[in-house]
């Protein structure tokens, strides 16, 4: 997609997206056809250089992602990370290697999320595990950024903190010229958003996170995870915004975790990844 009106050469932008099994398992039968999830990468390219906007989780991603992004003909010249999720920083060493010179750039408060979500630990009880064979086996932080923006060619790249959404301390990354949000995990997709780090507080702030994002104005927003074909529709803010709403409401009337899904699974019945949904019943029934 490229859009004009500046006086530099305009940005255009593409996405990557991939699938993946969820990271849910031993979830009630009855929706096995949607139990896996996508991811959305971003590339936003000027005349010369381009930014990626966060990476894939497997090393057989990433080493496709680093392919593609070289048959663009562009340098890759920054990397910017929305938050400290696996699925969107596991791929920087990798990139890293492929392109040297390229900069990994995410908030100070992202990167000491990464920091923990690398711990040797983590990795080998947790990520390993849940995705056998597919972590690729060196894994890094980005560097710190303390300033609310960077540019590509002269086009202001704006960091947008939006606090909690799908876990603590998230961003969103804003290009004004083009109005492009890549809303990081803020917003999805026709896909169950994961609201399993979500409290009633945590999804308290993540609607405000929404409300945040809506108020730029975007033409364009990115959701991490939805279908391979994205539409960048800024409508997916509001649906998003209603998801939650709706499973806030339900969470109040109904009484254990599996009345919460059925009911949820009723209104939503063909978004991607139901096991996110289950976990969150789970989550939210203190279960």
């Amino acid at each position: 997609m490229i859009v004009a009106g500046t006086e530099h050469t305009p940005l255009a932008w593409e996405l990557l997206i991939k699938k993946r099994g969820s990271a849910t398992r031993g979830i009630p039968p009855g929706k096995e056809v949607l139990s896996w999830v996508t991811n959305a990468v971003t590339l936003i390219k000027g005349d010369r250089d381009a930014l990626l906007v966060d990476t894939f989780l497997s090393e057989e991603h990433n080493r496709e992602l680093a392919d593609w992004i070289a048959s663009k003909g562009k340098r890759l010249a920054l990397i910017y990370c929305t938050h400290g999720h696996p699925d969107h920083f596991f791929g920087l060493k990798i990139l890293k290697d492929r392109f040297p010179g390229v900069r990994a750039l995410a908030r100070p408060n992202v990167v000491e999320a990464m920091r923990r979500t690398i711990e040797p630990e983590v990795v080998e009880t947790n990520w390993r595990q849940r995705w056998p064979g597919q972590i690729p086996q060196d894994l890094i932080v980005a560097d710190e950024i303390a300033t609310d923006s960077f540019d590509l060619e002269g086009h202001e790249c704006r960091i947008v903190d939006i606090g909690h959404t799908d876990t603590d301390d998230t961003t969103a990354l804003y290009v004004p010229s083009i109005g492009l949000v890549v809303s990081g995990d803020a917003v999805y997709n026709e896909t169950h958003p994961f609201l399993g780090e979500s409290d009633e507080k945590g999804r308290k702030e993540w609607l405000a996170a929404l409300d945040t994002i809506e108020a730029l104005k975007p033409l364009a927003v990115v959701a991490g995870h939805g279908p391979f074909e994205q539409d960048g529709s800024p409508s997916h803010i509001d649906k998003t915004r209603r998801y939650i709403e709706t499973f806030n409401f339900l969470n109040e009337v109904t009484s254990s975790p599996l009345e919460l899904y059925e009911r949820m699974l009723h209104l939503y019945p063909d978004r991607i990844n139901p096991g996110s949904l289950w976990r969150a019943a789970h989550q939210a029934k203190g279960a």
